[in-house]
């Protein structure tokens, strides 16, 4: 497809699925459901570290565990008492278990005592003139397991330094630090440039990005990410993001492939 038809096609796409009336069936609905920075953060991270199976389910169990928060995730992580966490050990979804939620929580708690936003444990690692995210994404897993923490806790947060696609933290990047006029990622972070965000790429992303010839073959990869990502600012330089909306909606509620 040539570039300008396919520009066209994707632009469509993009704003046809970055639309609010969609933000109900996907797990950004999660975050949706706060005003204040901290909650939206700690709901949004939980929701797309969560992110993987059945969107029904991955909401249903986000519900589930913002329960057990007492639907004020800021407050919870500031001021529940170590007698608290005990009601998270039963939760579960896939491999992650109550054991990760534990250490996520403490994670959380040690860090908002010492910090306004999570913004900074990403936007620390990264200059203005990095030309994407990888060191942001690097160093936030430093951070993140800087304390005492069970190993097998480290599967929860990739890094582009296992050449990992890293699909669920750049969809969370995409919904904190995108600015979106229709209203559906928040774009509450500034220290991080929309034009250095990294297109989440799973295997229905990367087999339509195959299929339209963004990408050489579908694969689910840091590598594969970025070429894609590389090839998307030929189309948009400044919010090649937003056509993670387009390649997404077209592979799996479109059935492209």
């Amino acid at each position: 497809m040539k570039i300008q038809l396919l520009q066209e096609f994707l632009n469509a796409k993009a704003d046809y699925y970055d639309n609010p009336d969609f933000i109900a069936d996907d797990p950004i609905s999660i975050p949706h459901r706060f005003s204040q920075l901290q909650d939206i953060e700690i709901a949004g991270l939980f929701a797309a570290v969560l992110a993987w199976g059945n969107r029904t389910s991955i909401i249903n169990k986000c519900t589930s565990l913002l329960k057990m928060m007492d639907n004020a995730p800021y407050d919870f992580i500031r001021n529940h008492q170590p007698r608290d966490r005990m009601k998270l050990m039963s939760f579960a979804h896939r491999t992650f278990n109550g054991l990760d939620l534990l250490y996520f929580v403490e994670f959380l708690q040690h860090y908002y005592s010492n910090v306004t936003s999570l913004e900074f444990a990403f936007s620390g690692h990264i200059s203005a003139q990095d030309e994407n995210v990888e060191n942001a994404l690097i160093g936030f897993r430093k951070v993140f397991f800087a304390l005492e923490h069970p190993e097998r806790t480290e599967k929860h947060i990739a890094t582009p330094a296992k050449n990992s696609a890293c699909k669920r933290l750049n969809m969370y990047l995409r919904w904190m630090v995108r600015k979106d006029e229709n209203g559906v990622d928040f774009g509450l972070w500034n220290y991080i440039s929309p034009s250095q965000l990294v297109c989440p790429v799973d295997i229905h992303v990367s087999r339509v990005a195959a299929r339209l010839g963004l990408i050489p073959e579908a694969k689910s990869d840091w590598k594969t990410a970025v070429a894609l990502t590389h090839e998307l600012k030929k189309l948009d330089p400044d919010d090649p993001a937003k056509y993670d909306f387009a390649l997404f909606g077209l592979g799996v509620i479109e059935k492209y492939v």
